[in-house]
């Protein structure tokens, strides 16, 4: 029966997409819900997690972190003296860590829009946030600045050498990260329109990946348990 059932629990597994074994992959959110936009309800205070202005998810990959930076209704990046002049503020002194693989979306759909990385910078203000020491900026400053509405809303890159601890440091004012952002129309505690930066201070959602090794041997555990329990079943009858 055992040597039945593991073959039949390698099939299931194909015919889900899901992989025999798979690694420990583990991603943590945080929400930028900290709001110093000026001329906004939320000024100087901050909204709940379900309001949040957008997001930061780190997953670990290897010896890198994959960052994804995502805005919420209707907001988009753009670039003002608040944030320090880039679209997205964070911290990393690792030696030998950078940037790299930027891509720009606008609701999922790549864009044209140039974006650089820098890590290990000179320490750098934002407004109201403290220092930091690394971002993501436009290639281009005239195409990110207040006058030009920049259409994009996600920000994706790797950050290399580097783990999740290392890269969720607080700066001296206890800030992760900062977005500098205009508003769009639904986002709760800012009219559409206005701009200025918000940051993520604490950690909204850890989420663990799957257990390594606990596709096949975990299916396979239960289709060999079902089979002892129908065998038992058989034989009581």
């Amino acid at each position: 029966m055992k040597k039945l059932l593991i073959p039949i629990a390698v099939a299931l597994l194909a015919m889900f997409g899901i992989a025999p074994a798979s690694a420990n992959v583990i991603s943590d959110v945080f929400n930028f819900t900290s709001c110093h936009i000026t001329g906004s309800a939320c000024n100087g205070g901050s909204v709940t997690d379900a309001q949040a202005f957008g997001s930061v998810t780190l997953t670990q990959s290897g010896s890198n972190v994959d960052v994804g930076v995502n805005l919420f209704n209707g907001n988009r990046f753009v670039e003002t003296g608040s944030g320090g002049g880039n679209l997205f503020d964070f911290n990393d002194t690792i030696a030998g860590s950078t940037v790299t693989g930027i891509t720009t979306t606008l609701n999922g759909v790549t864009t044209a829009l140039a974006a650089t990385g820098l890590t290990n910078e000179v320490p750098f203000q934002a407004d109201g946030f403290g220092f930091f020491t690394a971002d993501v900026h436009c290639t281009n400053p005239a195409a990110c600045n207040g006058g030009s509405t920049p259409n994009i809303n996600d920000l994706h890159f790797t950050v290399t050498n580097i783990s999740l601890a290392q890269l969720e440091t607080k700066n001296a004012d206890g800030v992760f990260f900062l977005a500098d952002v205009l508003c769009g129309a639904t986002q709760p505690g800012c009219t559409g329109g206005l701009t200025g930066p918000v940051d993520a201070s604490h950690l909204s959602v850890p989420v663990p990946g799957p257990i390594v090794g606990a596709g096949l041997p975990g299916l396979a555990t239960m289709l060999f348990g079902g089979g002892l329990w129908w065998r038992r079943k058989r034989q009581v009858a």
